[in-house]
């Protein structure tokens, strides 16, 4: 399959919480799967598992979270709070299914997914969680510190242009520093949906806004992301990569949502999506018609 057959069937723009998102499909009709990616990552993430459920006569839908992708950015003054993610995908679904979909979301987009679903609960058939039950508990005491933290990235942010990539090629090879197993052909499709040109016409730079590298001025409280998981009702499928990011709570946090099956895939780290899409969209396709039936 060429980096043309993953692409999506179709692209529209959506306007919801004050900014146009950038929304991608694969398969006919309305969808009944959405897909949320995760932090610095991209709709286009999910061009292979979104393919191989649009194969299966399952259509799918992803988008860009704010600052991501080809979604619009924050306007000055303005940052990302994670309930800013909530209330964008709050005002996205109705927009996508006039009916309930079944809800993915992996690592950033996989918490959003879980406070969605405890938010949300009419308008889900059923959740899947990759690598995506929080990050782990931070101590509440360092809330002073973390806000100087904040207060010195932006600062600092202000003097750094967005990163800079010479071609395509180097977008690649930035690409697998973190995820070496990154292929060719999603690898490219990634490159060219993660860049634009530069302003200045010198090389490409990342479509990611740059105040996603400050300092979160917000430390995670695993026992508030713990209520929302006690409010899930939708049946969920918690998928992790045996060599992925762990926590140490994960028993804890799983035993918090009331109907939920664990799921580790084997040989395969964090981007789950990226290196066993067949494996991931094969588990997804027996969850959701598990719950349908």
């Amino acid at each position: 399959m060429s980096a043309g057959g993953l692409a999506p069937d179709r692209e529209q723009t959506l306007l919801a919480n004050g900014l146009r998102h950038h929304v991608v499909s694969w398969g006919a009709g309305p969808p009944q799967v959405v897909l949320m990616h995760g932090f610095l990552d991209q709709a286009l993430s999910w061009a292979r598992v979104g393919r191989r459920l649009a194969d299966a006569g399952v259509a799918t839908t992803a988008f860009d979270f704010r600052g991501h992708g080809e979604t619009e950015w924050v306007g000055r003054g303005g940052y990302y709070h994670f309930p800013d993610y909530i209330r964008d995908v709050l005002e996205l679904l109705p927009q996508l299914s006039d009916a309930p979909i079944h809800l993915v979301g992996h690592s950033m987009g996989g918490s959003v997914a879980c406070m969605v679903a405890a938010l949300a609960p009419e308008a889900l058939l059923s959740l899947t969680v990759i690598e995506g039950l929080g990050p782990p508990d931070m101590s509440q005491e360092s809330a002073p510190d973390r806000f100087l933290s904040w207060f010195a990235s932006l600062e600092r942010l202000k003097h750094r242009p967005s990163r800079r990539v010479r071609d395509l090629d180097e977008a690649l090879r930035r690409l697998r520093v973190q995820t070496s197993a990154l292929d060719d052909e999603l690898g490219a499709l990634l490159a060219r949906g993660g860049t634009r040109p530069a302003e200045d016409g010198d090389g490409l730079v990342w479509r990611f806004d740059p105040l996603h590298r400050s300092v979160s001025p917000l430390a995670f409280d695993a026992a508030r992301f713990g209520a929302f998981l006690e409010r899930i009702e939708a049946k969920t499928l918690a998928v992790f990569g045996e060599r992925g990011l762990r926590l140490g709570d994960e028993a804890e946090r799983l035993a918090k949502i009331r109907d939920v099956r664990s799921l580790e895939l084997p040989d395969v780290g964090h981007m789950v999506h990226w290196l066993a899409s067949d494996a991931l969209a094969q588990a997804i396709l027996t969850h959701i018609e598990d719950r349908e039936h």
